[in-house]
C-alpha cells in the first residue's frame, strides 16, 4: 500500500537546495529546482553512500559531495561515465506543501 505523506513546506526548501527527511528505513533528500520543481531521492550516492542532500544541484541532477558523481534526480541513475542508481520517490506539491509517496508496510493479518 502506498500513501502520500506531507513532509515539508515548499518555501522551507531553498531554491537549488534540499531538505533531509528521515524515515524509519532511510533518509530521503528533497530538492527544489529554480523553477520550483521538486525531486525526492534516497540520501545515499550509489558509489560510496555519500549524502546527496549535501551536494550541489544543477538542472535536474545533483553532484555528490564525496567523489563528484552526478546523479539524475528524475531517475536516480548516475550520469556517464559513472554507473549506479539510487531510489527516487514520487513527489508532489499542493497548497505550498510537499508530499512524498512512500510504500507503507501493512502488518500481516
Amino acid at each position: 500500500m502506498s500513501k502520500w505523506i506531507e513532509v515539508v513546506e515548499l518555501n522551507k526548501i531553498p531554491v537549488l537546495g534540499s531538505r533531509l527527511i528521515k524515515t524509519r528505513d532511510m533518509d530521503i533528500a528533497v530538492f527544489r529546482g529554480s523553477d520550483d520543481q521538486v525531486f525526492a531521492i534516497r540520501d545515499a550516492c550509489p558509489h560510496k553512500g555519500g549524502p546527496l542532500s549535501q551536494g550541489i544541484m544543477h538542472g535536474t541532477s545533483v553532484t555528490c559531495p564525496l567523489h563528484n558523481w552526478k546523479i539524475d534526480l528524475t531517475s536516480g541513475n548516475a550520469l556517464a561515465p559513472d554507473n549506479g542508481c539510487s531510489n527516487v520517490f514520487p513527489v508532489k506539491v499542493e497548497g505550498g506543501k510537499v508530499y512524498l509517496q512512500l510504500v507503507i508496510e501493512e502488518a500481516p493479518a
